[in-house]
């Protein structure tokens, strides 16, 4: 999948990608950098919107007065957002999903403070079930960036969550833990369970057989968070599962970017209409 950034506006913020000399770096790495940055700003803007959990939307009543929205049938989708990030980071993917006659989409936050990965996937197993017995559905889909698909792939292959998730998109997730940021690697007790080799990622890398989950991993060849860059890729031989690259934008936009967003209703539809997910773009 191929995508452009902005005209590159935010030079000093490339000094986080490359500490050296930023001549010779490419226009392409400089735009994504730009586009990362311009997101930052935004994010942290909206970043108060997003700290309070989301209340449940009512279901109408059947039969009401007024005629509901035209919903595309399939299960709901669950957005789980990234480390210290909160369900703001979702707001123009969900006017996405929800501009195209997407499926109900609910955001979840989980605290900041959160240092296990394993307690984070149990939450969300209560989450999930009290939004199938919500809404009267067997399953939903699930969109986690970053370590929010690392959390939703440990409920799912760890805690039973492949009866409940039909499909798990993850964005920027390093599946197999990544090496950036050695310096804060005792930081946090999460950012731990992160790195190669932890208990948690050795779990995800037990087999599991007969999952039912079907995963799509969207991972960028320019993002400075995954370390290596591969590490965003779902590589399991019992897991169903398609890695998506995506070009030309870093680890903050895979979750605002348009053209992401058009992946994912992709992803989405192609699993509700049984087929296998192709697209004219670039993927890998």
């Amino acid at each position: 999948m191929k995508v452009t950034g902005v005209v590159p506006l935010f030079f000093p913020y490339c000094r986080r990608l490359w500490p050296g000399r930023l001549t010779g770096v490419s226009m392409t790495l400089l735009k994504a950098t730009a586009l990362d940055a311009a997101v930052l700003a935004g994010h942290l803007l909206l970043y108060p919107t997003g700290l309070l959990q989301e209340r449940p939307a009512p279901i109408p009543p059947v039969g009401g007065g007024t005629a509901p929205l035209p919903v595309r049938p399939g299960p709901p989708v669950v957005l789980l957002h990234g480390f210290i990030d909160n369900r703001s980071v979702f707001v123009l993917l969900r006017r996405s999903l929800a501009q195209h006659g997407g499926q109900r989409v609910e955001s979840l936050n989980y605290s900041p403070l959160t240092c296990d990965i394993r307690a984070a996937a149990e939450l969300l197993g209560r989450h999930v079930e009290e939004i199938c017995e919500r809404l009267g559905s067997a399953r939903v889909d699930i969109v986690g960036h970053s370590l929010g698909g690392l959390i939703a792939r440990y409920y799912v292959q760890c805690l039973g969550g492949d009866l409940r998730v039909r499909t798990l998109v993850t964005l920027g997730t390093p599946h197999a833990g990544t090496r950036v940021a050695p310096l804060l690697a005792d930081a946090h007790p999460i950012v731990r369970q992160m790195r190669p080799g932890s208990a948690v990622i050795k779990e995800l890398g037990r087999p599991a057989p007969g999952c039912r989950t079907r995963f799509v991993s969207f991972w960028s060849d320019l993002d400075p968070l995954m370390n290596p860059l591969e590490t965003a890729c779902l590589e399991h031989p019992d897991l169903d599962a398609r890695n998506v690259r995506v070009t030309g934008i870093g680890h903050l936009a895979l979750p605002v970017h348009p053209t992401v967003a058009a992946g994912i209703r992709e992803a989405l539809d192609s699993a509700h209409a049984g087929s296998r997910f192709t697209t004219g773009l670039t993927v890998a």
